[in-house]
């Protein structure tokens, strides 16, 4: 067996034995550059694959003032959140100094800016890298234009 497909089935051997509740935990709720970002993409999609869900991949870092504006936007539009929880699942993945996760990253388009989201099906495909910039208004996101590139990728 690959490595890749390794990991992907005890991802999902993990999603199997684990409640909703405890899997959310084991995905970071910070950029972290310790953590092992394919191990966490490879759990988020053996989640969105036993959900039937997609899965949102937030590249960035706790010193990106956009990230933290994002994370803001979700947490204060109870739709947005309430969509996102429904139809994906959200993996945050370090780019810093300290890690830029070059391997990992290299499966996909090169990002310009942060943060930068990449929608993958439940098998791992790349669905859309979406530069968030497209998605802001002002010092904020646009809600109308999130919650259009959330109901456009999302799974059916």
């Amino acid at each position: 067996m690959k490595p890749s497909r390794f990991l992907h089935a005890a991802a999902l051997a993990l999603v199997l034995a684990l409640p909703a509740a405890a899997l959310a935990q084991a995905l970071p709720a910070k950029f972290d550059p310790a953590r092992d970002a394919a191990k966490d993409v490879a759990t988020a999609t053996a989640a969105a694959k036993a959900q039937g869900k997609r899965v949102i991949v937030d590249v960035g870092g706790e010193w990106c003032i956009w990230c933290h504006i994002l994370d803001r936007f979700i947490a204060a539009n109870a739709d947005v959140k309430t969509l996102l929880d429904s139809k994906y699942v959200w993996v945050k993945v370090n780019w810093s100094p300290q890690n830029k996760n070059a391997a990992l990253l290299a499966r996909w388009p090169k990002v310009k800016g942060y943060p930068h989201l990449f929608v993958l099906d439940a098998d791992g495909k790349l669905v859309q890298s979406q530069n968030t910039g497209l998605l802001e208004a002002q010092k904020d996101y646009d809600k109308a234009k999130v919650l259009a590139f959330l109901n456009q990728y999302a799974a059916k």
